[in-house]
């Protein structure tokens, strides 16, 4: 309901910060403090060189109880950093948090003007609106709400299995959802890991299965999320189980039924270079164990109950061509996203000749030909025969306008070096060309390794790779060297392209089911890229791994454990407070006409057909606006935002009495 109150008689205290020099240099703080201190309702106004330090936030504290302040204002830094500080601070002193106001004059004033006159008059503009503003505030309650103690994980990639297993390991039950039949993600295609070689299968598989057998986890392989509602501590999750065919608890991984499957297709683990089975686990250290039966390749589904070999070599019955989807539904507390990457589609960069020469592949296909589980055993073969020019392009679909892609994958420059290190180990006699823009070696080890590279033999060329063309049998890669200016021609046997790091093409589908914001890059958005890494928009839901943007195994890692850690704190303090701030109903103007509810993005408000009016869920509500500006009747509006505070702040800056 919006707020019909008359203005109190405040008694305000107004605080402008110096910021150091950040405002200061820009903004005469002093000025508008002796504005400020000239305002109706102010009782005193003060500059401080850092308020939202503890001397800072302590004059504020002290100025409360001598002076009997009932509100507070500060003109500082973004609400967004600083507003819960500030609040926290009047609270401890007896101040309602929602009497308090702030006026952004460091992003909005210094940090955008270089006028310093005309940057303080807006300051003192701004200042007035927030103390015009603070005569309107009401105090508000947050509420708790209880916290379901189990988490959900999407996505189960090293990602996923950490934040998975740290969860676990501190004692709350776990969901992990992958898609795919086995966990492992990315992580299990890999050979070896930069900078320390360590082999991938190596330092994974135990991960693995540690996660199959912790109590605490119950694991669902090929499985998806299918739909998410309500709020945090209380969500309620809907998960489809495929189909695998084979009952699992009957099952003993024999691979009996693999090895007499007669239908081969090209396998997705493998990069299409090898091939596997209708029945299959996509690698060897396949966890589960049990394989799955593929039904848009298996011949007994794709030809109407023709084949069956699977089910009569079984001696356990354990194939079961009857098994059914299953909808699992689930209530968590808190969400971690881990959904992960996709590798960058080379035919969008139709000139270097992916996809029309089989020679030309890309970094994640060079895995699975270096590794000693791939399908040549780790011996790099093209054709038959082991190539003796080799060729390596970087960049490609990253800080590329063309493609859309222009920011840094992070990872290219290392994994090409260390798969030039890996061609250098098995073909010593080799001839390896790496063409980059730069090199960016910026983690622990990662210069070192560089070096070593070089230093191995691989032929660094600064170069930006126009075109890839046949001559003969062999390629030519074509390019200009940037330091000197001059075009070149290199021939090769094998061109490898290091292909970056894009969203995953399910992003799309996640981010709506999860109401998820995207940045510039279209990753999974974060709620602020400093202070809070991990965290979405969303109230307990939490960001992992490249989901949120290209990293390392080690960053990845890291990134888990702190989603984990993030979503252990509320399930461990078993509450947690929900935001005041939320749409108000006046069930007197409301006709029931739910516009508001089509426009709600985040699914707040539904319609009571019993009393014919809309009712908000305020654990749900952010206090986004949305329904109070699409509202015909007048009856949404928005707690802590009401018309009569927003008109006061207009008349207060077009220099009209307000009241």
């Amino acid at each position: 309901m919006a707020d019909k109150s008359t203005p109190r008689e405040p008694k305000l205290g107004v605080y402008i910060c110096h910021c150091g020099i950040n405002i200061a240099h820009t903004v005469d703080v002093e000025k508008v403090a002796e504005a400020a201190g000239k305002l109706p309702g102010v009782a005193l106004a003060k500059t401080y060189p850092y308020m939202c330090s503890d001397p800072g936030q302590s004059l504020i504290c002290a100025d409360v109880e001598e002076q009997g302040l009932t509100g507070v204002v500060v003109a500082a830094c973004s609400p967004r950093m600083h507003e819960p500080t500030f609040r926290a601070a009047v609270a401890s002193v007896g101040i309602n948090p929602y009497l308090f106001d702030m006026a952004n004059i460091r992003e909005q004033c210094s940090g955008s003007h270089e006028d310093r006159e005309a940057a303080t008059e807006k300051a003192i503009d701004l200042v007035r609106a927030a103390v015009a503003r603070a005569a309107h505030l009401e105090g508000r309650m947050e509420r708790e709400i209880d916290v379901i103690p189990e988490a959900l994980v999407i996505g189960a990639g090293i990602a996923g299995i950490q934040a998975a297993l740290d969860i676990a390991d501190a004692g709350f039950r776990v969901h992990l959802v992958e898609k795919e039949p086995s966990i492992g993600g990315r992580m299990a295609q890999l050979d070896k890991t930069f900078p320390t070689l360590d082999c991938s299968a190596c330092i994974l598989t135990p991960k693995m299965v540690d996660v199959s057998r912790h109590p605490n986890i119950d694991l669902m392989v090929y499985s998806e999320v299918e739909d998410i509602s309500g709020y945090v501590g209380n969500f309620k999750v809907k998960v489809r189980k495929k189909a695998t065919s084979v009952n699992r608890e009957i099952c003993n991984s024999c691979g009996d039924c693999i090895e007499k499957c007669p239908t081969r297709v090209p396998s997705e683990f493998d990069e299409g270079f090898g091939e596997r089975k209708a029945i299959y686990r996509p690698f060897p250290q396949a966890v589960p164990s049990e394989p799955v039966i593929d039904r848009e390749r298996c011949t007994y589904f794709v030809k109407d109950g023709k084949c069956g070999v699977c089910e009569k070599i079984c001696t356990l019955n354990a194939i079961d061509y009857s098994m059914e989807d299953e909808i699992v539904e689930l209530d968590v507390g808190t969400i971690i996203v881990a959904t992960g990457f996709d590798e960058f589609d080379p035919n969008l960069k139709p000139e270097l000749g992916y996809g029309a020469y089989d020679n030309v592949i890309t970094g994640l296909e060079m895995e699975r030909l270096c590794s000693a589980s791939g399908p040549t055993e780790g011996e790099i073969v093209i054709g038959g025969k082991a190539p003796k020019d080799v060729v390596f392009i970087k960049c490609v679909g990253s800080r590329d306008q063309s493609v859309g892609n222009e920011y840094c994958s992070r990872v290219c420059c290392m994994f090409t070096a260390k798969q030039a290190h890996l061609v250098r180990e098995k073909l010593p006699e080799a001839n390896i060309t790496i063409f980059y823009m730069d090199v960016r070696a910026f983690g622990k080890g990662f210069e070192e390794f560089y070096d070593r590279v070089k230093k191995e033999g691989v032929d660094y060329r600064r170069g930006s790779v126009s075109e890839v063309y046949r001559k003969g049998d062999r390629l030519v890669v074509r390019a200009e060297d940037t330091l000197v200016g001059e075009p070149m021609e290199v021939e090769a046997d094998l061109v490898v392209l290091a292909a970056g790091l894009t969203p995953r093409a399910d992003t799309d589908a996640i981010a709506s089911v999860l109401k998820l914001s995207r940045s510039s890059d279209r990753f999974l958005m974060e709620a602020h890229p400093k202070l809070r890494p991990v965290d979405t928009a969303i109230d307990g839901v939490y960001l992992a791994g490249t989901c949120q943007g290209p990293k390392d195994i080690p960053d990845t890692v890291a990134q888990a454990k702190g989603a984990a850690s993030s979503a252990i704190i509320p399930m461990a303090r078993g509450k947690v407070k929900v935001e005041a701030i939320a749409a108000v109903v006046n069930e007197d103007l409301c006709s029931g006409c739910r516009v508001c509810v089509s426009v709600c993005p985040y699914e707040a408000i539904t319609y009571d057909e019993k009393d014919d009016v809309s009712r908000v869920n305020e654990a749900l509500c952010k206090g986004c606006g949305t329904c109070g500006a699409a509202c015909p009747s007048g009856a949404m509006s928005t707690s802590h935002f009401t018309s009569e505070q927003l008109r006061a702040q207009v008349l207060a800056l077009i220099g009209e009495e307000n009241g």
